[in-house]
């Protein structure tokens, strides 16, 4: 009977013997596990929330701080709860709660600027301006929907990309990347306007690093290695391949370390870029510009209601409610001027001034006030009810949604009451600070002039100025009503010194406060114009209550107001002869009227008709004298432009040091291959121009060796070739002139080591430079060489 096959039998090997488990070994394990997965979300969420520290800076309180904290916790938890369920199920599920999150804080900012209206417009008016009104938000920005809406979805989103990235797909630096570039936005918004952010900066870098290294597994005890399985030759490549990558990533970390470091550390003193400067803030319209012009409207319906006010101010208070302040003229108009940043409720302080402060808070109902301007009493420091932007340089208040019958809204004001005791011997502030309230505008009317140089000439004090000119106005001219409007030069000379039978010394609060403001400046006084009404407590304020007046600015005391209207029931005494303009000639309506006799022929008539009578000057005559002034304008401009070209060319080589001269020199030997026509790039070396301008020079004089030599038309002869050929043969040997090389080793000197340069080296520069712009110039053509000293060229190019 044949054998089989032996019949091979395995059996199990025991297991080596090892270290008996404790108890509850397992529940431990997945606790270290737990532990070791929490540092990459919680570096997540601190990353995420960091962006909010920098951000809330420039906000008012920590609101959006709390509400960015709130937002990245609650991305990154909404990854971590959702790691079971498919990717493209967490997407959705995390936007809910986004939108959830997202409702609640808009809630809470609308409560918090106690923002009036529905929640539903608040929300649309939000995701409508958030962008915009951000960029425009004065600084310090209130915390209200608009201003938190986009940095909230913005944190979230980050949060949730992040943490999809570096949880889910395992690429924790990668997953790193968006809250990085929310941090960096955060920065960029910020800009200029908060101090350097260096421990948020620190700490996001701390971050960071323990999330890095939290996510390496491959160090963990216990940790499976992952080229357990394979064999001895290719776990050997594997574990090479690895060594060289990270030899090569760390290579490349520390080569941009060496190339981007010294930049990044000579930018640290940098001042950032402010991105407001990029956001056009809100604009108005001309009556807006200029409210001063609704003066005289106001006044010929002075039954027309504007506003219904109810004050809350200390017994006794009177306080005038200010329209707008217009600090601008230029002798046309007065206008605001202002740049306006969309505010929350709270409005930043301006330096308090030495006198006493009153609070005055104020309701108003609008009632038939039209345009943007929101009335306030200066200076606002707190506005419920509306949303305003503001100007903190005027004091000016706009909604830049419209002012609409019924809007209500509330002022909190300091009302500062100026120290009379410091008036008469304060000064007044001068120099680049005010010197938009010290303009006075080109062509200033003589008799203006003359009227503040009288009325200062013997008041030295700013405040006896100014009480000069307010003294002035108040006596001698009348208030009218039905006055046209109009605050240019020519009204308010009109105003001042027209007949008073011809509508002239008489005007509404415009023409005053104008007048004053103007003479004002012609003195030396700071001062601006203000519009407003006069609020006599709780009521209704009407047209009637509009008017204008002058402020005045004083050194330690602040803009003090002045009144230069009539007392009522006071009649202006005519302005004296001393203050009156001597007319050149009689105005029209004083001129008497020449009586001529009914046949009498105007004599220019019967001169031109007599045959013998005088005639004036031939037409061949007026040709010749209007071609001779023609030539005389043109040569008068030609010689300007060739004397203008001779002092820069000598400026630039004898003017500064060495090397100003050196750099001026060349600047001439360039300028000059410009006005030859081959001018040289930007991007050349100084001895590839000097190799250029050689070849120029020779090409020029080759050209003109040529056309001096060329044989006459119709020559065939071959003389006369062979004199052409020789001329062309020996054209190389007139190409010897100045050593530009030598120029540009001397500018290269200068570049390369300054200071080095001698006075001699400059000397020398000078020299080339002037050898070679005329040898060039002697090469071009007779007709090109008259133009080239009176073209204009040289005289606007830019290096």
């Amino acid at each position: 009977m044949g054998r089989g096959p032996p019949v091979v039998t395995t059996q199990a090997r025991p297991a080596a013997p090892g270290p008996a488990a404790p108890p509850g070994d397992g529940r431990g394990a997945t606790v270290r596990r737990g532990l070791r997965a929490v540092p990459v979300p919680v570096a997540l969420v601190v990353l995420t929330a960091l962006a909010g520290v920098v951000l809330g800076r420039v906000y008012a309180d920590d609101l959006l701080t709390r509400l960015m904290l709130g937002a990245a916790v609650g991305s990154v938890l909404v990854s971590v709860a959702a790691r079971r369920l498919p990717s493209w199920l967490v997407a959705p599920v995390s936007v809910a709660a986004m939108a959830g999150w997202t409702a609640f804080s808009l809630h809470l900012a609308a409560r918090h600027a106690d923002l009036p209206g529905g929640f539903g417009p608040i929300v649309a008016d939000a995701a409508r301006n958030g962008i915009p009104r951000l960029l425009t938000a004065m600084i310090p920005v209130e915390p209200a929907p608009d201003t938190v809406l986009v940095p909230l979805v913005a944190a979230w989103l980050a949060g949730l990309t992040g943490a999809e990235v570096a949880l889910r797909a395992g690429r924790t630096l990668l997953g790193f990347l968006p809250p990085t570039l929310l941090y960096a936005g955060a920065l960029y918004v910020v800009g200029p306007n908060a101090d350097p952010a260096t421990w948020p900066s620190v700490a996001f870098a701390g971050a960071v690093a323990v999330g890095l290294a939290a996510s390496d597994r491959r160090g963990a005890p216990g940790a499976a290695d992952p080229t357990a399985g394979l064999a001895p030759s290719v776990r050997a490549a594997v574990r090479a391949r690895l060594v060289a990558g990270t030899a090569l990533g760390l290579a490349v970390v520390v080569g941009l370390a060496a190339l981007l470091g010294p930049l990044l550390a000579a930018r640290v003193d940098d001042r950032p870029v402010d991105p407001r400067r990029y956001v056009e803030p809100p604009r108005v319209e001309s009556l807006d510009e200029n409210p001063l012009i609704r003066i005289s409207g106001w006044a010929l319906n002075p039954e027309q209601k504007l506003l219904d006010v109810t004050t809350r101010a200390p017994a006794g208070t009177e306080s005038r409610i200010r329209l707008a302040v217009l600090s601008d003229y230029d002798g046309v108009t007065w206008r605001v001027g202002a740049t306006y940043r969309n505010a929350g409720r709270i409005l930043p302080a301006t330096a308090p001034g030495v006198g006493p402060v009153e609070t005055v808070r104020q309701e108003i109902t609008v009632a038939d006030l039209t345009g943007r301007l929101l009335p306030a009493v200066a200076t606002p420091r707190e506005v419920t009810g509306a949303r305003v932007a503001y100007d903190p340089a005027t004091g000016t208040l706009i909604r830049p949604e419209g002012l609409s019958p019924g809007l209500r809204y509330t002022v909190t004001s300091a009302r500062e009451r100026p120290d009379a005791n410091l008036l008469a011997t304060a000064d007044v502030p001068a120099g680049a600070e005010v010197a938009r309230v010290l303009r006075v505008a080109d062509g200033t009317p003589e008799p203006l002039r003359k009227l503040a140089g009288q009325l200062a000439e013997d008041n030295g004090a700013p405040y006896a100025r100014a009480a000069a000119i307010e003294q002035f106005l108040a006596e001698h001219y009348r208030v009218v009503a039905d006055a046209p409007s109009g605050h240019a030069y020519p009204n308010l000379n009109f105003f001042l010194f027209g007949p008073r039978g011809g509508g002239g010394q008489r005007g509404t609060s415009e023409q005053f406060a104008a007048a004053f403001a103007v003479l004002g400046r012609l003195t030396g006084l700071p001062t601006r114009v203000v519009v407003g009404f006069e609020s006599r407590g709780d009521g209704p304020v009407r047209a009637a209550d509009a008017f204008a007046w002058p402020e005045v600015l004083f050194s330690g005391v602040g803009w003090v107001p002045f009144d230069p209207l009539p007392r009522p029931d006071t009649e202006p005494r005519p302005v004296e002869e001393d203050f009156r303009p001597t007319p050149d000639d009689p105005p029209p309506s004083e001129v008497p009227e020449p009586t001529l006799e009914p046949t009498a022929t105007p004599p220019a008539v019967a001169a031109a008709d007599r045959p013998g009578g005088e005639r004036g000057l031939s037409t061949p005559v007026l040709v010749a004298v209007s071609v001779a002034g023609l030539l005389l304008l043109v040569g008068a401009a030609l010689a300007t432009l060739a004397g203008r070209r001779r002092a820069q060319s000598r400026a630039r080589r004898e003017r500064g040091d060495p090397g100003e001269r050196i750099a001026g020199a060349w600047r001439e030997v360039t300028d000059a291959l410009r006005l030859a026509g081959r001018p040289v790039g930007g991007d050349l070396a100084a001895t590839e121009v000097a190799r250029h301008a050689r070849q120029t020079l020779a090409d020029a004089r080759a050209t003109t060796t040529a056309d001096r030599t060329a044989p006459p038309t119709g020559a065939t002869d071959h003389a006369g070739y062979a004199g052409y050929g020789l001329a062309i043969a020996t054209a190389p040997a007139m190409v010897d002139g100045p050593d530009v090389d030598e120029l540009a080793v001397l500018l290269n000197q200068v570049a390369f080591a300054p200071g080095s340069a001698t006075p001699a080296h400059a000397d020398r520069a000078s020299a080339l430079a002037e050898q070679y712009v005329a040898a060039l110039r002697a090469a071009r053509p007779r007709w090109r060489r008259l133009l080239w000293s009176v073209h204009p060229g040289p005289l606007r190019w830019r290096p």
